[in-house]
């Protein structure tokens, strides 16, 4: 695991789960309602950070919840691409 990596999932094992969920559900809202230009790059931002999630914990992950997470994520990066056209 690469340096950066191992910073990031050691920050978010520490987050109150309650408080990551709140700003997460905050943020994919407000992508989501936000029309234009904004909402497709808060939308693709959000692509991101799961992204990095995948990445970081996509090896101990099972194949179904893989397979979940890599859907998620193309389904936000084509949102936010629809958005920014």
């Amino acid at each position: 695991m690469q340096r950066t990596q191992h910073r990031f999932a050691s920050r978010l094992a520490r987050a109150n789960p309650t408080a990551v969920f709140l700003v997460t559900l905050v943020v994919v809202l407000v992508a989501l309602f936000t029309p234009g230009v904004v909402g497709g790059l808060l939308t693709l931002a959000l692509a991101a950070v799961v992204a990095t999630l995948v990445v970081t914990a996509g090896a101990s992950q099972p194949a179904r919840l893989r397979v979940v997470r890599l859907l998620v994520l193309t389904l936000l990066i084509v949102a936010g691409l629809v958005k920014l056209l």
